[in-house]
């Protein structure tokens, strides 16, 4: 399928991976809507080499505001034909010390939010010819992090609600998964590096990398739903 002139959201769509996801949609001929919650200033810059795509802003913590959020988007384009679920948190916790609001910060946005997108978007597509939706999990929904448990959760929950939501609204809407591995956009720790030695592809990933995967989601037929593809340099087979 062609992404010439569909109408893509891209969540968390200012900086790093939803930045280059954007920006490879863009390059490929959609009319891309960016999603930021804070960003403003990196979302229209974004939105700039964008060719002056449109951007939105919304707490995602909010169900309402993501509500409101789908329906400015659809009032804008007029259709949806694609969703990428990107914006997301991550913190570090010994499992002992996390306190109710430490779960509650990544899990309403790395799960609740992905679902109550994935509804709103599905609202406008099942009322029009469907669509595809690509959730963006991570390397830490298919290994576990000692210090990360509740990250962990919430992007391997990603990846069931992913096949749940696929079984649900086939044929008409394709739901897929991209879990990206080590993607640096800053300057590397000692954590990171032993990530990187550790990668079998022997480098990190790329934030064009991970859009190229969502790219091929996107561009598949509906027949593809339900799947995981990990863009991890094979890491996630160590």
């Amino acid at each position: 399928m062609s992404l010439n002139q569909k109408v893509i959201l891209v969540t968390g769509g200012a900086k790093r991976i939803g930045r280059s996801i954007a920006l490879a949609l863009a390059a490929e001929g959609a009319r891309v809507a960016i999603h930021y919650g804070e960003s403003e200033a990196e979302a229209r810059q974004t939105a700039k080499e964008c060719g002056g795509a449109p951007v939105f802003q919304a707490d995602l913590e909010s169900v309402a505001e993501i509500r409101a959020l789908f329906d400015r988007v659809a009032q804008h384009f007029g259709t949806l034909d694609g969703l990428v679920n990107n914006a997301a948190r991550f913190t570090r916790f010994d499992p002992l010390a996390i306190e109710e609001g430490d779960w509650d910060f990544i899990h309403s946005v790395n799960l609740k939010s992905v679902f109550f997108c994935c509804q709103a978007a599905a609202k406008i597509m099942l009322a029009a010819d469907g669509g595809h939706i690509v959730n963006i999990s991570s390397l830490g929904a298919l290994k576990p992090w000692a210090h990360h448990a509740h990250y962990c959760a919430s992007k391997a929950g990603v990846v069931m609600l992913t096949k749940a939501l696929a079984k649900a609204w086939a044929p008409q809407i394709s739901v897929n998964t991209v879990a990206p591995g080590v993607i640096p956009f800053d300057k590397t720790d000692e954590r990171i590096e032993r990530f990187i030695s550790a990668t079998p592809a022997g480098r990190a990933g790329t934030g064009n990398e991970v859009a190229l995967a969502v790219l091929g989601f996107l561009r598949a037929s509906r027949f593809t739903t339900g799947q995981l593809m990990a863009v991890d340099g094979g890491l996630s087979l160590r």
